[in-house]
C-alpha cells in the first residue's frame, strides 16, 4: 500500500512553530555567552592590570551578541513565506 502523502510528520512543521526546548536553549545561550565573555574580560584585566575595563566590555559584548543572536533566531521562526510574484496592482481599470 502507498503511504498517505498528506500525513503529518515531525519534519513538516508549519512555519513559525517553535519547540519550547529551542526557546529554553536561547536562555542558556545568553547565559553561556555572558559567562564566557566575562571570564575572558576578567582574565585580560588581570593580565594587563586594567581593573574593570575588559570585564565591562565582556559583559557588553557577550550580552549584546547573545541578544542579537537570539533576536535573529526568533525573528527567523516568525517569517512567513510570501506568495510568489502575485501582482496586486488594482490601479488600472478592468474591462
Amino acid at each position: 500500500m502507498a503511504e498517505n502523502p498528506h500525513r503529518s510528520t515531525q519534519e513538516s512543521k508549519p512555519p513559525g512553530d517553535v519547540s519550547p526546548w529551542a526557546l529554553a536553549g536561547l536562555g542558556m545561550q545568553f547565559f553561556a555567552a555572558i559567562l564566557l565573555f566575562v571570564y575572558a574580560g576578567n582574565w585580560m584585566d588581570r593580565r594587563f592590570d586594567t581593573a574593570p575595563l575588559f570585564l565591562l566590555g565582556g559583559v557588553l559584548v557577550g550580552g549584546g551578541g547573545a541578544f542579537y543572536s537570539g533576536y535573529r533566531r526568533l525573528t527567523a521562526t516568525q517569517r512567513v513565506p510570501r506568495a510568489s510574484s502575485v501582482d496586486h496592482d488594482d490601479s488600472t481599470p478592468k474591462p
